[in-house]
């Protein structure tokens, strides 16, 4: 229960003074009314202002006050660009006169002056009389020197070329060596045929030799077969010298494997192409374990695959020592090799005067130099090799 004396400091008997008079009464009045009684305010004020019959009010108000009333009610969107201006905001034209001028007056009489006013007239009419010389080009004098320069022919010959037609002129330049004037084809034909041939003369379109579609079927797959060339490694067949397993993309990547490591011990293959195999760089391992083993093997291809930095490394580092292999095919990879592989390349070609063919397109000037004088000096050791 709550006691008279707390009730007091709750609800006192005489409302708190304002701390200003021009303060509102609902922004102090609301900390000492009860929350019961204030919302039983708000909804005798809400029903007050429901009970109210807007046509009675409407049917009071002046033309002037409507007027203002539908302009403050009116809906604008200043944003839209879409919009024309006068739809964008409201009507700031109209203003009262000042002093004794209306201004809806005056603006009419100003457009309705300025439709009754006729065009000015031109002082002087267009007759269409041309003034002024007209332009008269110069005639050209010839020089002595181009009158010595022009070619005077026999009169017989200058009627024969006067009545020559396409044809004949188009043999007749082919005989006098000028083939700018027409395609390989009309000069060659001129050349061979004692009669004219070219019935179409210098002038004519290009026509291609046949109108007819030549297919070109496609390069057959590899048929390769891959575990009797893989048992043919192992066995060291002495026949089978090049090892081709170019564009075969279902080489599972233990089979590359296991070549990789049967190649350790053939001595009778000299190349070996994986170009376009999906080789990755376990692939890669393996080869350059192999690399570092093998004393036969002179071409390796491995372009076209997904070989990164790293297995590129293990390959360049193994290719640096191999004092058989002379060509090596690398370009093309998945992944980009860096900056730091192919300073590797190009130190590898410098330190291996073997190697006289390297596949690879350099992105740094400074690796791509200094291959591209290693691969020189290398070329330049084996001709001198070649000669003695």
């Amino acid at each position: 229960m709550l006691s008279r004396r707390g009730a007091r400091r709750i609800y006192p008997r005489h409302p708190p003074v304002p701390p200003c008079p021009a303060l509102p009464v609902s922004l102090w009045l609301t900390d000492w009314l009860p929350s019961s009684h204030l919302s039983t305010m708000a909804t005798q004020k809400m029903e007050q202002y429901l009970n109210i019959n807007e046509d009675e009010i409407m049917g009071k108000m002046t033309e002037e006050e409507l007027e203002r009333l539908e302009e403050e009610l009116a809906e604008m969107d200043p944003e839209n660009q879409l919009l024309p201006a006068g739809m964008r905001q409201r009507n700031q034209t109209k203003k009262s006169p000042t002093g004794p001028y209306n201004r809806d007056q005056l603006m009419g009489f100003l457009e309705k002056q300025a439709m009754e006013e006729k065009d000015r007239e031109d002082a002087i009419p267009f007759t269409g009389e041309k003034r002024g010389k007209p332009f008269v080009p110069k005639v050209h004098v010839k020089t002595n020197a181009e009158i010595e320069a022009e070619v005077i022919l026999e009169p017989e010959l200058e009627e024969a070329l006067a009545n020559a037609t396409d044809a004949e002129m188009c043999d007749i330049a082919a005989i006098l060596g000028m083939y700018t004037l027409m395609s390989n084809k009309q000069y060659y034909d001129a050349l061979g045929a004692g009669s004219i041939v070219n019935k179409e003369g210098i002038n004519s379109v290009v026509q291609p030799d046949s109108y007819e579609y030549k297919p070109y079927p496609d390069e057959p797959p590899n048929d390769t077969d891959i575990d009797e060339t893989l048992k043919k490694i192992k066995d060291n067949d002495k026949d089978l010298k090049d090892v081709n397993l170019n564009n075969i993309k279902d080489i599972p990547v233990t089979t590359l494997k296991a070549i990789a490591e049967a190649m350790k011990a053939n001595t009778h293959v000299t190349s070996l192409s994986l170009a376009a195999t999906r080789s990755n760089d376990p692939v890669a391992q393996a080869l350059a374990e192999m690399l570092s083993v093998n004393t036969a093997l002179q071409s390796l291809n491995i372009e076209s695959n997904f070989v990164s930095g790293a297995g590129m490394l293990a390959l360049v580092h193994a290719a640096r020592k191999n004092l058989s292999l002379s060509e090596f095919k690398v370009d093309n990879q998945r992944h980009l090799l860096g900056d730091a592989v192919e300073m590797q390349m190009a130190t590898m070609l410098e330190a291996n005067p073997r190697l006289v063919k390297f596949g690879y397109h350099f992105t740094q000037q400074g690796p791509r130099a200094r291959a591209a004088i290693a691969i020189t000096k290398n070329n330049d050791l084996l001709r001198q090799q070649r000669v003695q």
